[in-house]
């Protein structure tokens, strides 16, 4: 069982990874540097993205880094995931269906000492790929339409770091630095009667953040969770090339010409979250997370930034009958969240509901084991110049386990 485990987790996440360049196609990853992306951990997909208050003691958490305060000792934990996503796009005019497959995360976790973990992690943070063909967008102030077509590809990576220690058996504390780097390709054309106007440009982005994160155990049941994620400044920089077309004439207004651009923002993040275990089978996950985005003082040009709200919660269930069993140790899972979006588009909010529902199939007697979860969501609403997203997700995420220094006995 092991064996056949790892080689189908291994087939299926190299698919996924090779076609890792085109990681989303929505058209909301027009704005800013894209759409945020979910890239969670372990079981995290199937309970909703809750976990706030979860520990990182057989897979790695990535929610909360001061649960790496509760990694067993000898142990390094190895995590590695991917996503299928079939999404249908609908206007007031037309429907369109895309499939993706997204490379999720890279990351391995180890104890410094008997209190005390350190993970080192890659993950996308947002994905600025997107096709958008003749939008009709109401011109500012006037009675006027122009058309909008735009192409999109790139997005921001994630790469931090996080170290998680352990005050006593009930408190514990963390901190992540994360460095945030990547480049997007936006490349628009505008109509307006006969003109048009095309803007390709190139813009590179990088900056650092850091999370601060606390888990408090009130009993071997029930625990506490906050984290906050400092605001933080993401520096950027393009170079763009601009042509207007009129009645067959091409007239390069710039090529290749390099400049800074406005910085991108980050808002302050506070989330609050707890885990509650019933007699040893049913546990639940509740997280709450508040982004202060109006507190950037940035906007788009086709909407603004507000503060966004987020809801998810989780349960899992492991029978426990008999341990020898193997579906008997099968942790089944189950979750949901709700976000009320961060972008607001002619007064609408572009919010975010999902459903979803797992397995985590142990492999052996140990603490690896291969998470598999579903998820429908929806995104947006039909509306003027709005469009609703509906998807499908299938995550597939392969935890590994190792045990580290500890001599075999031979009888």
């Amino acid at each position: 069982m092991k064996k056949k485990i790892i080689y189908l987790s291994y087939f299926v996440l190299l698919s996924m990874t090779s076609f890792s360049q085109s990681i989303s196609s929505s058209p909301y990853s027009l704005y800013g540097v894209g759409s945020l992306y979910d890239s969670d951990f372990g079981i995290l997909p199937s309970i909703g993205s809750s976990g706030l208050a979860l520990p990182s003691d057989t897979f790695i958490n990535n929610l909360n880094p001061a649960s790496l305060g509760y990694m067993p000792l000898n142990h390094f934990m190895f995590d590695i995931g991917g996503k299928a996503i079939a999404s249908t796009y609908q206007s007031a005019s037309r429907t369109e269906n895309r499939n993706n497959f997204q490379f999720s995360h890279l990351a391995f976790a180890f104890p410094v000492t008997k209190n005390s973990g350190f993970s080192v992690a890659l993950r996308p943070y947002s994905s600025a790929t997107f096709k958008i063909s003749n939008l009709k967008l109401p011109i500012t102030n006037s009675q006027d339409f122009y058309y909008l077509t735009a192409v999109g590809s790139g997005g921001l990576n994630n790469f931090d770091f996080s170290y998680g220690y352990r005050f006593g058996k009930k408190f514990s504390a963390g901190v992540s630095a994360s460095v945030l780097f990547g480049n997007t390709t936006d490349e628009r054309s505008y109509l307006i009667v006969n003109s048009v106007t095309a803007i390709s440009k190139k813009t590179n982005y990088n900056g650092l953040r850091a999370t601060l994160g606390a888990q408090y155990k009130i009993d071997s049941t029930f625990t506490i969770a906050s984290t906050f994620k400092l605001p933080a400044q993401i520096k950027a920089s393009k170079v763009q090339t601009v042509q207007m077309v009129t009645d067959e004439v091409v007239t390069t207004v710039e090529s290749d010409v390099a400049s800074n651009v406005d910085d991108y923002y980050l808002p302050s993040e506070i989330g609050v979250g707890i885990s509650k275990r019933f007699k040893n089978n049913l546990n639940i996950t509740f997280d709450y997370e508040k982004s202060l985005w109006s507190n950037t003082n940035q906007s788009e040009l086709y909407g603004d930034f507000v503060n966004q709200d987020r809801f998810a919660l989780g349960f899992t269930y492991k029978p426990r009958k008999n341990i020898r069993k193997y579906w008997d140790r099968v942790q089944y899972a189950m979750g949901a969240n709700f976000d009320n979006g961060y972008l607001e588009i002619d007064g609408k909010r572009i919010n975010n509901a999902a459903i979803s529902i797992g397995l985590n199939l142990p492999i052996e007697n140990t603490f690896s084991s291969l998470n598999i979860s579903y998820s429908y969501g929806q995104k947006g609403r039909i509306s003027d110049n709005l469009i609703k997203e509906n998807y499908h997700k299938l995550s597939l995420n392969l935890s590994l386990d190792g045990i580290w220094f500890v001599k075999r006995k031979i009888e």
